[in-house]
């Protein structure tokens, strides 16, 4: 539990337990760093900043096997970082994955767990990679404009989900903002604090400040919701370093998620309609990271037609949290089942969330399942509408 987890770390801050005792990470890494039990807490306890320190402080008393090094060193610092990179190795999982090199390893997994490790992972690439479109430096606000954002493209967004990134812009642009599309951005390094890779997602966080800080904008707006977290919390990150901590939280208190944003300024153009029903699962870090619920769902209100479906659980983790799926698959299949069943009873249409990591996990229980049934980002349904 959350409560056993903060004595555990106050054990180890102690010095009564060591952080590189294998059972003290094997309980601090089991946690889905979901923050629900923040949503819960009557106290507020900020438990995801907590629990993500306690990782850094493993990652630096417990020296990891080679493999593990290697494998770290290549996500972290070759992929993440890089545009170019890791667009290549999206590419290439796309091409892998219709190609069908996951049944292959999943007959070589007979023998080698490295394999079907391999097969799980690759189960997790969508079916259809969207089209990375290349988005102008400005978009203008069609008709008075009542704002102007810096959208924030992310990393795994970008190489993935590039449609979403254009859909975006499209629907603050109809509405009456203007976009503009800096260059000069880098992955938010989330995934890094959230692996304990703290230092890597403190320079990330220092070199999106430096390109970002300085423009003219009301707002900068991220649609990926484990994005928008930790771009919130770059105070918090940098708060022990004195020549960025302020810069870090004016920074911080500028960003707004995509669907936070349209939800508080409102839609100044109506929507078309989408005769369907569809069902809505919250993503962790936009429900109880930002505290953002009323905003996504008052949009999908807005959209004629289309009718929303209660979905039991909806605030409840899909199991991807990060890279959880990949460094605990068990625990986060079972959470998948178990989200699984819920979305099944729906007999919704369409299934949506707004996070990268979720569409990805949400579509692999979808295509398990054999669901007639189609994943969407919200902003890109909105798009659709438009």
């Amino acid at each position: 539990s959350p409560r056993g987890r903060i004595r555990l770390m106050k054990t180890a801050w102690e010095a009564r337990i060591a952080p590189h005792n294998p059972a003290f990470g094997d309980h601090i890494y089991a946690c889905l760093d979901c923050r629900a039990c923040e949503t819960a807490c009557p106290s507020g306890v900020e438990f995801g900043k907590l629990v993500e320190a306690a990782r850094g402080q493993i990652e630096r008393a417990r020296p990891r096997p080679p493999l593990e090094r290697a494998v770290r060193w290549l996500a972290f610092d070759q992929l993440l970082p890089h545009r170019t990179r890791l667009a290549f190795v999206v590419a290439v999982t796309y091409r892998a994955r219709r190609l069908g090199a996951g049944a292959v390893l999943r007959l070589a997994g007979r023998g080698l767990p490295l394999a079907a490790r391999l097969a799980d992972m690759l189960e997790l690439v969508p079916a259809r990679r969207t089209a990375s479109e290349r988005l102008p430096a400005v978009m203008a606000a069609i008709g008075t404009r009542r704002a102007r954002v810096a959208l924030f493209e992310g990393c795994v967004q970008r190489a993935a989900f590039g449609a979403t990134n254009a859909a975006t812009a499209r629907v603050l642009a109809r509405n009456g903002i203007e976009v503009i599309i800096p260059e000069a951005q880098t992955c938010c390094g989330a995934l890094h604090v959230h692996a304990g890779e703290r230092d890597g997602g403190r320079d990330l966080a220092k070199r999106n400040i430096a390109a970002l800080e300085g423009l003219d904008v009301d707002a900068i707006v991220v649609n990926a919701a484990g994005c928008g977290a930790n771009l919130k919390e770059y105070g918090w990150l940098l708060k022990d370093d004195p020549e960025w901590a302020e810069r870090a939280e004016r920074f911080a208190s500028k960003v707004r998620d995509a669907t936070e944003i349209l939800g508080d300024m409102g839609l100044t153009s109506a929507p078309g309609r989408i005769e369907a029903t569809a069902a809505y699962d919250e993503p962790c870090h936009l429900l109880h990271g930002q505290k953002i619920s009323a905003q996504p769902k008052a949009l999908l209100a807005a959209i004629p037609g289309l009718r929303v479906a209660p979905l039991a659980e909806a605030d409840w983790c899909c199991g991807s949290a990060g890279i959880y799926n990949v460094t605990q698959p068990e625990l986060s299949r079972k959470l998948l089942d178990r989200k699984m069943d819920h979305v099944a009873r729906t007999g919704a249409d369409i299934l949506v969330t707004a996070n990268p990591g979720c569409f990805m996990q949400l579509a692999a229980g979808v295509r398990s399942r054999g669901l007639r049934m189609e994943v969407v980002h919200l902003i890109d349904l909105l798009d659709r509408a438009y």
